[in-house]
């Protein structure tokens, strides 16, 4: 037997206020869910915004190097020995390095910056505004800085910048001149990004040589094969060196801040908090309304109509509160996004991924909850009710 009025929809809908506040629920715990996927999104984005913008096909890394927080140099003969090899076109040195005492030019505070050297006649980062600063980059001293990097700082020192053309600071013991802007973005491991030459860098890092690198950005050949490449240049390397494509290279780093970092683990935790508030309210909703209407269900039972069909009910209404709580917990998303992305300075986005596994949390939180609160609708016995 089965029901041709839409028992489910009517009975969900009775009691306006109960049905408001699942709504409200499930709307919180959705949004919840979001904003931590949000954040962690956010954090393994702009950890890896410098991967994205590699210049190459293929990177080289240090076996010891375990994410951009903790990089370990290798010989740059590692990419010499690469380009043997007949795919490969072209062979570039990338040098990275965290300085912690370079010195705010308006309030002389000291500030982390990433540090990103690279030969200006090979660049290797795709950042169009680096281009026209590539020749100045040769001069002893001459740095870049991020506009969009971390803390109240940024903006006054790239206005003055912009106004002056050239601004002197100190980092790491000596005088340097700030004669640009670029647009990298902002990352967990510096308040901010500065860029320069190969020649640069090692001076300022005074125990560092430019045959210690950091990253090798290898360019292939047009139709060759990535693939086969790295199998050949793992045969060929020893194994103090990774071998990664590009795309290998930014999941190496997405994995690291997912699964080994303790901000990765909170995120985990967070999504699992929204899930079990909007179980508990679900449940109590369903298990108040069952309650109430149990006389009515066994009713049905009494006439005929068996457990899998009431339960039919149960679900379709766990539906229409999946889709309903859904709605307004995107949007809300959507607005928090925006709103949390201005405040920080890094960008919190939507991804399809991110929609449909909170679409598909939502829906388990409530059928879950509706299964566990339908126990006493099975068990239930109309002679025992009626009697």
């Amino acid at each position: 037997m089965s029901l041709k009025t839409p028992l489910a929809w009517l009975q969900l809908v009775h009691e306006k206020p109960r049905f408001l506040a699942a709504l409200a629920g499930i709307a919180f715990a959705d949004l919840l869910m979001f904003m931590q996927l949000g954040f962690q999104l956010s954090i393994y984005y702009s950890q890896s915004e410098i991967h994205r913008r590699l210049k190459g096909d293929i990177v080289l890394i240090s076996a010891k190097t375990v994410s951009l927080q903790s990089m370990k140099s290798f010989s740059w003969r590692r990419l010499y020995q690469a380009n043997s090899l007949e795919q490969v076109a072209s062979v570039k040195p990338l040098y990275l390095a965290t300085l912690p005492d370079w010195k705010d030019p308006e309030t002389g505070r000291s500030r982390i910056m990433l540090t990103i050297g690279f030969d200006p006649e090979q660049p290797v980062l795709d950042v169009p505004e680096v281009n026209q600063y590539l020749q100045a980059l040769k001069a002893p001293d001459v740095f870049l800085f991020d506009r969009v990097s971390r803390g109240d700082f940024v903006e006054k020192v790239a206005a003055k910048i912009e106004r002056e053309k050239s601004v002197t600071t100190e980092a790491g013991g000596r005088r340097i001149n700030l004669i640009g802007l670029f647009t990298l973005g902002a990352m967990p491991v510096a308040d901010g990004n500065l860029i320069t030459s190969d020649l640069n860098f090692v001076r300022l890092f005074r125990g560092r040589k430019l045959s210690e690198i950091d990253v090798g950005v290898i360019s292939l050949k047009p139709n060759s094969d990535v693939q086969q490449v790295i199998s050949q240049l793992k045969t060929i390397l020893p194994k103090d060196v990774r071998v990664l494509s590009k795309e290998e290279y930014i999941e190496f780093e997405k994995s690291y801040i997912v699964n080994s970092t303790d901000i990765g683990q909170i995120f985990n935790i967070g999504i699992i908090m929204g899930a079990i508030i909007g179980s508990v309210i679900v449940y109590q909703v369903f298990y108040s309304q069952i309650s109430e209407n149990l006389p009515e269900y066994a009713t049905l039972k009494a006439i005929g109509y068996q457990d899998s069909v009431l339960l039919g009910v149960i679900f379709r209404q766990a539906l229409y509160l999946t889709v309903l709580g859904y709605i307004p917990g995107y949007i809300l998303a959507l607005v928090f996004y925006d709103l949390t992305s201005n405040i920080i300075k890094v960008t919190i986005f939507m991804t399809l991924p991110s929609a449909i596994l909170v679409f598909g949390l939502s829906f388990v939180i409530c059928s879950v909850s509706a299964f566990i609160s339908a126990r006493k609708l099975r068990l239930a016995d109309p002679a025992d009710i009626f009697s």
